[in-house]
């Protein structure tokens, strides 16, 4: 489990493909602290760390992960957004984030509100089950934040300097794609009301 607090940003360094999955080996500032089978996010999706060489460790995704994700889209040199697995003994600072992306949200629009920024996504495919509501959570390639706006087929974030300055976040321009993770106990809620 996450949190959507961004730990840390990695660089990935390089991509191999091997039939259906996708190795991507990345640097970051605790290469040295993590175990091969440790969980970590990586833009919002959980990956397991399989090798650590010097400095780089690599993940791998699947099939599945690189189609629901904007993982297919990744090149050498892109900052990934990072955050290990939530300790039990930690401030819980965000909001319960799985690592299982639902869905590719892309950006419509960015605002510089003069201390802040403001961006609007729409989501890539129909949003059925997933919900935002203002003041809600949502997760966007792994951070935590607070819906301005909610529409049946878009939605809104601000941003503090802090977040534009220390995620990727900061680097999304119109047209660009971002994983979304929506509130889990929202989704549960739609789903029994589906019923």
């Amino acid at each position: 489990m996450f949190t959507g607090i961004i730990e840390a940003l990695g660089t990935v360094v390089a991509i191999k493909d091997e039939q259906s999955n996708r190795h991507f080996t990345l640097t970051c500032p605790f290469t040295q602290e993590l175990k091969i089978d440790q969980s970590v996010a990586h833009n919002g999706v959980c990956l397991t760390v399989v090798e650590i060489e010097g400095n780089n460790y690599t993940v791998t995704a699947i099939d599945e992960t690189l189609s629901r994700t904007n993982l297919g889209d990744w090149k050498v040199g892109d900052t990934v957004n990072l955050e290990r697995c939530l300790l039990a003994h930690s401030r819980f600072d965000g909001h319960i984030v799985q690592g299982h992306v639902d869905q590719i949200g892309i950006c419509t629009e960015v605002v510089d509100q003069h201390g802040s920024w403001l961006f609007r996504f729409k989501y890539e495919s129909n949003a059925a089950g997933n919900v935002t509501v203002e003041k809600g959570s949502i997760c966007i390639n792994g951070i935590s934040l607070t819906v301005v706006e909610s529409g049946e087929d878009f939605f809104s974030v601000a941003i503090i300097p802090y977040t534009f300055e220390h995620t990727n976040l900061g680097k999304v321009k119109p047209g660009d794609k971002v994983n979304l993770e929506f509130d889990i106990i929202g989704k549960y809620v739609a789903r029994l009301l589906q019923k």
